[in-house]
């Protein structure tokens, strides 16, 4: 049986194992801008396995199989910079900095996409209908539009934070 002090000593142990080894499994390497990536990828031909070898478990989940991640879970619920909003699928300019805004729903969102970069679809898995969004070059599920945003559109784009990658200016 443990006494106070080994289980202090363990429990602090195991704590300091799990902060340094926490999302090494999933590592994503340095995001490829538009301009490196291959420009002659026929990004909706990749087969499952193809998508699974770029993209981490959570990326293929919610891109690949329309999930949806857990909300305040993503570090781009706090991003503030300028910059631009991309595919983590294909790294297509998705939204600007200028168009994000806070919801108060634990998911980035944004009132306005990139103009011809996103397409639209009606979601029935809740049974009540939804409207989600794609990008338009990979097809890589991004989350789904509401009608409850900020003005100039009243549009509320609410993105998986995974399905993303944060590109500064």
């Amino acid at each position: 049986m443990l006494d106070r002090r080994n289980f202090t000593f363990a429990f602090g142990a195991a704590a300091i194992v799990t902060a340094c080894t926490q999302g090494t499994s999933t590592a994503k390497p340095i995001l490829e801008t538009e301009t490196e990536m291959d420009a002659n990828i026929d990004w909706k031909a990749l087969t499952k396995e193809q998508w699974k070898e770029r993209l981490t478990e959570e990326e293929f989940y919610v891109l690949r199989k329309e999930g949806t991640e857990a909300p305040f879970t993503s570090p781009l619920n706090d991003e503030k910079r300028v910059g631009t909003f991309a595919c983590a699928g294909c790294a297509l300019p998705l939204f600007t900095s200028e168009t994000k805004y806070e919801s108060g729903t634990g998911w980035p969102s944004f009132f306005q996409p990139i103009e011809g970069n996103v397409k639209t679809k009606r979601d029935f898995k809740l049974v009540i209908p939804r409207t989600e969004y794609h990008c338009r070059r990979c097809g890589g599920h991004q989350g789904h539009v509401f009608k409850d945003g900020p003005q100039p559109t009243g549009l509320r784009y609410c993105n998986n934070g995974v399905a993303l990658d944060f590109v500064p200016a």
